[in-house]
């Protein structure tokens, strides 16, 4: 089960809030929404039978697993390899915002791509290593709940796909994605952004006019 993180807050190198920040990568925690959005995970995957919980080494990551761990009465395991392809930036900017703040971003987004300067087969192969690895960890029926962001669960959806474009699918914070890994190597895309826990808070972060 992959998750989106929830609402983080935003970060930008123009921001004179945060220009102690600029030079430095962003990390930015949730906002008080995210903190919501992420407490409904409990509702929605808290009667899962979860044998493992795993995180990006991202403050949005390991604050929206933080409810769902205590809840499930486990320790998330931080995985590095599950960095957005913006680790490095020194703004993050949450996509609600981007084509106010960054219109050059939200045309690529736009188009299903990522940004110039990513290595996306290198980007690729490294999430699509760490998801793997966490696979080869739970042998049998079991099940691993991956907390990360689009740009993860994307790429490596078209991986799986083999889908032209990395960012095909528009994914709503704390959205669910699941997919069956089969031990004869198959991977099986069950279901994509599933929202129902969180729909009534994400009205207030959707849409660009």
């Amino acid at each position: 089960m992959l998750v989106r993180h929830a609402l983080p807050e935003r970060i930008h190198a123009s921001d004179a809030a945060h220009a102690d920040r600029a030079g430095g990568p962003a990390d930015p925690g949730l906002t008080e929404l995210g903190e919501r959005q992420a407490t409904r995970l409990v509702d929605a995957l808290g009667a899962e039978d979860v044998a493992g919980l795993y995180v990006s080494s991202l403050a949005r990551a390991r604050d929206t697993a933080a409810p769902l761990a205590a809840a499930l009465g486990l320790d998330p395991q931080v995985v590095a390899d599950l960095r957005e392809y913006d680790a490095d930036s020194e703004h993050y900017v949450p996509v609600h915002e981007m084509a106010r703040l960054d219109p050059a971003a939200w045309q690529r987004m736009l188009a299903g791509l990522l940004p110039e300067h990513v290595d996306v087969p290198a980007f690729t192969a490294r999430v699509d290593g760490a998801l793997e690895r966490i696979i080869a960890a739970h042998p049998g029926r079991s099940s691993a709940v991956v907390i990360a962001h689009a740009g993860v669960v994307n790429t490596w959806l078209a991986h799986l796909l083999g889908l032209a474009r990395p960012l095909t699918f528009p994914l709503d914070y704390t959205g669910i994605t699941r997919v069956i890994a089969g031990r004869d190597g198959r991977r099986v895309v069950r279901t994509v952004n599933e929202i129902a826990h969180v729909s009534d808070l994400l009205t207030m972060t959707a849409g660009v006019d």
